[in-house]
């Protein structure tokens, strides 16, 4: 994780290349060092550090921190400069619960028309994830299970609800970093019933097993240890 206040350690992240569009690219990377917590909710971002971190000048940094407070991922606060978001229990529950209704419905979609090549994907995900847990690699095993989630909203075919997944992705990542390894192999057991209940074509008991794994979730956020 990254140190609050000065000295921020190089190789956390690597220097931004150089042609393109760098405010953006500068904002991508921000954006993954706090939705993975490198950058901790509460802490002080500090410009200048963040630029020689970055391996850039100060104004794309202000810019992309200007464009993350606009989205809440940033508190700027007059005279003290900008800090992590730290998200509240009540804005963790609504996030989490839109979750449960859209993943809930890209599942029963999925297992309508998902065939043997996509559960060979979704399987192979799934091994992925359980060796990571085996190997207590978390940082794995949320980007795994994110690419899993994904897979299964894509099986879905709806593009307006991907749009709308694509919207709360990042910060379902954000909330589930910290449980990742208490959720643990739960997690993956619950992985293999959704699977297998898309593979079966079973939309029914696909929805019922998506809501259960992400309701699970959303209880154990609000039950961590903070």
């Amino acid at each position: 994780m990254l140190s609050t206040g000065t000295g921020l350690p190089q190789g956390a992240v690597p220097k931004l290349e150089r042609p393109g569009p760098l405010r953006d690219r500068v904002y991508e990377a921000l954006l993954e060092l706090i939705t993975t917590r490198a950058l901790a909710p509460g802490q002080h971002l500090v410009e200048s550090e963040l630029a020689r971190h970055l391996g850039v000048s100060r104004q794309p940094v202000r810019e992309a921190l200007q464009r993350l407070s606009t989205e809440g991922w940033v508190d700027l606060r007059p005279a003290q400069g900008a800090f992590v978001h730290e998200p509240t229990e009540e804005e963790a529950d609504q996030l989490l619960t839109v979750r449960t209704l859209l993943e809930a419905e890209a599942a029963r979609l999925a297992a309508a028309n998902a065939g043997a090549e996509a559960i060979a994907t979704l399987e192979a995900l799934c091994a992925e994830g359980e060796r990571a847990v085996a190997a207590d690699d978390v940082d794995t095993a949320v980007a795994t299970n994110a690419r899993l989630h994904a897979t299964v909203m894509e099986l879905a075919g709806n593009t307006v609800l991907a749009e709308l997944a694509a919207q709360v992705d990042r910060r379902v990542r954000w909330y589930y970093t910290p449980i990742a390894r208490q959720r643990g192999r739960q997690s993956w057991i619950e992985h293999r019933e959704l699977i297998a209940a898309i593979a079966d074509r079973d939309e029914q008991r696909a929805t019922a097993v998506m809501r259960t794994h992400t309701e699970h979730t959303r209880k154990m956020y609000h039950e961590r240890e903070k």
